[in-house]
């Protein structure tokens, strides 16, 4: 099963990610970064597990973050994308 991980504190806000894959992604207005919803904090990430299907979406949003900082990673926690 593929999982998001997003290195939270280095987020700029610049939003891609969310206009990308809305139903993952949301920008937190106290302090302007975004979140990864549903994940589990781990250390200074944000943790995901996600199905192939919703794959897709979370590449782009990856593949979009200027800070490069959503990783999209496989069972064997290789990077996809």
């Amino acid at each position: 099963m593929p999982k998001i991980v997003h290195f939270r504190r280095d987020c700029i806000g610049c939003n891609s990610c969310a206009e990308y894959a809305s139903d993952y992604w949301e920008i937190i207005e106290k302090d302007g970064k975004a979140l990864l919803k549903r994940s589990t904090k781990k250390g200074d990430t944000n943790v995901l597990d996600i199905s192939d299907f919703e794959l897709a979406e979370n590449l782009l949003a990856a593949g979009s973050c200027p800070m490069g900082i959503i990783h999209i990673l496989d069972d064997q926690g290789k990077r996809l994308g």
